[in-house]
């Protein structure tokens, strides 16, 4: 694993989006996401909808070794109506720390770091505390390579971002 920048904090406009939401087991996580991923991506051009940024999963409730409330999603020009399963949705906008690191399995490791930095640095998130894990304003992972097309997983890019409490 390589970071390729160092944890920053930066402002971000708000993104809509298009995703699919559902709780999936920590375990299934890499296999979900990128199945979700193509499930969007196929909704996308049968509805004639082009991306405007890379795609990414979003975590709304994290429970380590257990399960995920998580979104794939896909960035939009524009707010669309979904059908039910692909919803719209929104990157709020705000302060994000975040960085990021190549290769696939590495989600782990660059995470710690971002959250390591933060904890040295005094910087809070903007979470709370959820039944059934850690719940977030906005976390999320950004595919800065297209994980569909590119074979070579050790140099896949991915940016991770986590709302600073305001």
């Amino acid at each position: 694993m390589q970071f390729l920048t160092d944890p920053t904090i930066e402002n971000r406009a708000e993104q809509p989006y298009v995703g699919v939401r559902l709780w999936i087991p920590s375990k299934d996580l890499s296999t979900e996401t990128i199945r979700l991923l193509k499930e969007l991506r196929k909704w996308m051009a049968g509805e004639g909808i082009e991306p405007t940024g890379p795609a990414f999963h979003r975590f709304y409730v994290i429970n380590m070794g257990t399960e995920f409330d998580l979104e794939v999603g896909v960035p939009v020009a524009e707010a669309v109506a979904g059908d039910g399963r692909v919803r719209p949705g929104s990157i709020p906008a705000g302060r994000y720390a975040n960085l990021t690191y190549t290769g696939r399995n590495n989600a782990y490791k660059g995470n710690k770091a971002l959250v390591e930095w933060a904890r040295e640095t005094g910087v809070a998130w903007d979470r709370w505390d959820d039944p059934r894990g850690d719940a977030f304003r906005c976390r999320y992972e950004s595919y800065l390579t297209d994980r569909l097309t590119d074979p070579d997983k050790a140099t896949w890019r991915t940016n991770v971002a986590i709302k600073v409490e305001d």
